[in-house]
């Protein structure tokens, strides 16, 4: 008797999210119950900004992606119930963003998220 193998994760609907600017789309990857972390400048390690939920994360996705900048994902690496990614950014003044997230997945869609950013000052 052969096991069930665990949804696969969408790089491609990751990258359309991404670059996209489709918040719908990212947000239909994650679990209804997932958490997000932000570490950044404003919000540090020891304090950094946590939403839960689907509801609290899509507010976060509509207010980025509400903002008028690209967006470009520089690679991502799906290894097993794990995801590394990087991303790109830039205002149309050319202030740059660069992000990192790690995600961790139950049946393919995002449970737990750490992203990391930095912009030019």
């Amino acid at each position: 008797m052969g096991t069930a193998a665990s949804p696969a994760f969408d790089t491609e609907a990751l990258r359309r999210g991404i670059e996209g600017r489709e918040t719908n789309t990212l947000l239909a990857m994650y679990a209804e119950d997932a958490e997000l972390r932000v570490v950044d400048r404003n919000t540090q390690p020891s304090h950094p900004k946590v939403m839960h939920g689907r509801n609290e994360i899509s507010d976060m996705l509509d207010e980025v992606f509400g903002r008028e900048m690209s967006h470009k994902l520089e690679q991502c690496v799906v290894e097993g119930d794990h995801v590394a990614y990087s991303e790109s950014c830039e205002y149309p003044d050319g202030v740059r963003v660069l992000s990192t997230s790690m995600l961790s997945l139950q049946d393919g869609k995002i449970v737990d998220q750490t992203l990391l950013q930095a912009w030019d000052e």
